[in-house]
């Protein structure tokens, strides 16, 4: 039976990659209607003009009865940054913290929004910016009424650039990624961690764990890592480097007991274990 999360709710991240247009926008109806039947404000970003993208959510009844009630907003990415445009990650969380007061204000139980935004990955400088903006976004999510559905098309993009983008979402369909470095946390650590750290898992973690930007408090690093089923060596070693850097103890709590006799064996002073309940 699905849960609350796989249907959708108030604090939900997802990234969906998508192979032709269609895909994308009657995943992008369902997820917004959902958001409309809980009182929310919705928005639908993506390429085009906004009186396209009015057409394409009118085929929807949900969404078409929003439109009609004034619940819904549509915004074109196209003229909403120039080509090639950089985006500053915390100034685009904080565009969003607005939008959702201003939702609150207007009467609506929050904000959710389906944006592709496949325009502002397209270069290394976009990706690595939009990627640590991911993170940055989930964690105010975390904590406020807000959800968003990212879409990203992979005959353009390719799978690797989109396993970049999905591992820093809580949940991905479609071009997804081994683990998942979020700031969705169940005890209030800075992070939380789902998924495994495999080979295959090896050339996203170091970039994933930099773009995170993970601070610590008092010297340590504490990530919810209760999801997370398996765990290698070397992703253990790229977590001590990055604690070293940072001058800091990532603390692991999990409930795989590999993990704290890899530490042992491998000396990593820079990772404490933690057993979870």
């Amino acid at each position: 039976m699905p849960t609350q999360r796989d249907r959708g709710s108030v604090r939900d991240h997802v990234c969906r990659g998508y192979r032709q247009r269609a895909e994308f926008v009657a995943h992008a109806q369902e997820f917004l209607a959902e958001g409309l039947a809980a009182g929310e404000r919705v928005l639908y970003v993506a390429a085009g003009d906004e009186a396209a993208l009015t057409r394409e959510l009118r085929g929807h009844e949900g969404c078409r009865e929003g439109l009609e009630r004034g619940a819904v907003q549509v915004a074109s990415v196209d003229a909403t940054y120039p080509t090639g445009a950089v985006v500053d990650p915390a100034g685009q969380v904080e565009l969003y913290a607005a939008a959702t007061s201003e939702a609150l204000a207007a009467g609506f139980t929050g904000l959710r929004v389906a944006a592709d935004a496949t325009s502002l990955v397209r270069t290394p400088a976009q990706l690595d910016a939009f990627a640590r903006y991911e993170h940055l976004v989930d964690r105010y999510m975390a904590g406020h009424p807000m959800s968003a559905m990212c879409g990203y098309d992979l005959i353009e993009l390719g799978r690797e650039v989109v396993a970049q983008l999905a591992c820093m979402h809580p949940r991905a369909h479609e071009g997804g990624a081994p683990f998942h470095l979020h700031g969705h946390p169940r005890d209030g650590s800075a992070a939380a961690l789902d998924g495994e750290l495999d080979l295959e898992a090896r050339r996203l973690w170091p970039p994933a764990l930099e773009r995170a930007g993970l601070r610590a408090t008092a010297g340590t690093i504490e990530i919810d890592a209760t999801g997370l089923g398996f765990v290698d060596h070397r992703s253990l070693v790229a977590l001590a480097d990055y604690a070293g850097r940072h001058d800091a103890t990532v603390v692991l709590r999990t409930r795989l007991s590999t993990a704290g006799r890899l530490v042992e064996l491998l000396d990593l002073t820079g990772v404490r274990v933690e057993r979870a309940a």
